[in-house]
């Protein structure tokens, strides 16, 4: 994963509902191939309930506050700058890298007091990151000597050493959904990144054709990894993958085959083969992307908290206001929202972290209705509003305003459509509304001088609209 700007992008708009128990159905498209596993897509529409998301980014690259693994690679950005004495030099610099193995130390690691903290911010799913690019494995792993738990690594000797299992344990512990993510990219293991042969960019460094036998060595690595992964760290919901770039023809790992492999241990499970288009990408994942309309199949917009998916000194962490106004469009247009943090080389988040998740978590425990367990409802968004919908029937209309300086507005005007759905119109956390008068196709809804006075919380505002018909 990389770091760039938030954007916008087009897709056609569209709905739709089956009746399986799937709540909204996954029609095939260009865009995506829904699984026919009944069990995955059981879980799949579960983890659309869950709406709200964490990926913990962290490695011995947290010891510099530095991009995760991409400044190993030869292709340069801005985003990945080198610095030091091996800048202008792959291997060297690659060497002195992979020296940090030996000063990873994150003795302050307290999963049980992350677990607290991201239970508590309304965040319903955890992807721990099992291993980046640069191969460095946050589990114990019989596959490579490079991993938290070596004896080259000062922290092997703690009890929480295995740290994946740690996690997964304590935010298992609080209820939480757990996955684990996973690059398929490994540059630290020569079946990938060869020494006989110069690096170039991102991708293997020799032709797997020439060389099948050291591809192979390559793929029976990476499932052996995964297997490891599927059969010693308890429950798993999905398997997000990255690394996109392995993929047929040239770096063909037989993921379905993987996949296979993994669902035997772990049933249902969702697997996410990230920018690959086909069966293994249960659902899509936009990166510091938010698409401009509803889609109609299962997606997720991943983006850091801060500006880096790390952690990094002096990060710039986006305001509560944007978090939340961010989530709402993203529920409203049918995805889900995963936030990037990352600990420090002690093992300790960001005070500002903490902080972020309390002001969501405040906000969702008043306006959660309106988030979790939901489906978009066009018309999707009108008037300063976005629109979601219970299996009930409940509709909400969710406010937003247009930056952090925004107030709850003296009226609101509502889709007439949706509107007629209303026996009852509550403001969440102040009291009942009623319908005025009808514009074309549009009611307007005053809101009370008092509520606007003194909202019933901060950021963005859910109107409630019931039938006490159903």
């Amino acid at each position: 994963m990389i770091v760039i700007g938030v954007v916008l992008v087009s897709a056609a708009a569209g709905n739709a509902e089956d009746g399986t128990g799937v709540f909204g159905a996954y029609a095939p498209s260009k865009d995506y191939t829904p699984p026919k596993d009944p069990a995955v897509l059981k879980k799949l529409s579960e983890w659309q309930d869950r709406k709200l998301g964490l990926l913990i980014t962290w490695g011995t690259y947290s010891q510099w506050g530095i991009v995760e693994s991409w400044t190993l690679c030869p292709e340069r950005y801005e985003w990945n700058r080198r610095t030091g004495p091996f800048a202008d030099d792959d291997r060297a610099y690659k060497e002195s890298y992979e020296q940090l193995i030996k000063t990873f130390n994150p003795v302050k690691f307290d999963p049980g007091k992350w677990a607290v903290a991201i239970k508590g911010g309304g965040v319903k799913y955890v992807l721990v990151m099992s291993k980046h690019h640069d191969g460095f494995c946050m589990f114990d792993t019989t596959t490579t000597d490079y991993r938290i738990t070596s004896p080259r690594c000062p922290f092997h000797t703690d009890p929480r050493a295995n740290v994946l299992k740690e996690m997964s344990a304590a935010f298992r512990g609080e209820g939480l959904s757990v996955g684990v993510y996973f690059s398929k990219a490994d540059w630290h293991t020569p079946f990938y990144w060869s020494p006989e042969f110069p690096l170039r960019d991102r991708n293997v460094n020799y032709d797997t054709a020439q060389h099948p036998e050291r591809w192979r060595k390559f793929k029976e690595f990476t499932w052996r990894q995964i297997e490891e992964l599927m059969t010693g760290y308890g429950p798993q919901d999905i398997l997000w993958l990255d690394g996109g770039q392995v993929r047929p023809p040239h770096q063909d790992i037989d993921i379905t085959g993987m996949a296979a492999m993994a669902r035997k241990h772990q049933p249902g499970l969702i697997v996410v083969d990230r920018t690959v288009r086909g069966e293994n990408e249960n659902y899509v994942t936009p990166e510091h992307i938010i698409p401009d309309h509803f889609l109609p199949y299962p997606w997720e917009t991943c983006m850091p908290m801060g500006t880096a998916w790390p952690w990094k000194p002096n990060e710039q962490f986006r305001s509560a206001g944007t978090l939340i106004r961010h989530l709402c469009t993203i529920v409203a247009r049918g995805g889900n929202l995963l936030l990037g943090i990352g600990p420090d080389a002690n093992g300790e988040f960001d005070p500002m972290v903490y902080s972020r998740l309390e002001e969501i978590g405040t906000w969702l425990k008043l306006n959660g209705e309106a988030i979790y367990e939901t489906r978009p409802i066009a018309p999707y968004e009108q008037s300063g509003c976005v629109f979601t919908q219970k299996r009930d029937g409940t509709v909400y209309a969710i406010i937003l305003p247009k930056d952090d300086n925004g107030v709850l507005p003296e009226s609101v005007s509502l889709p007439v459509q949706l509107a007629a759905k209303a026996d009852v119109l509550t403001l969440l956390g102040s009291g009942a509304l009623e319908l005025g008068e009808t514009k074309g196709d549009e009611v307007t809804v005053a809101i009370p001088p008092e509520a606007c006075a003194n909202p019933p919380c901060a950021h963005a505002w859910v109107i409630k609209i019931a039938s006490t018909q159903r």
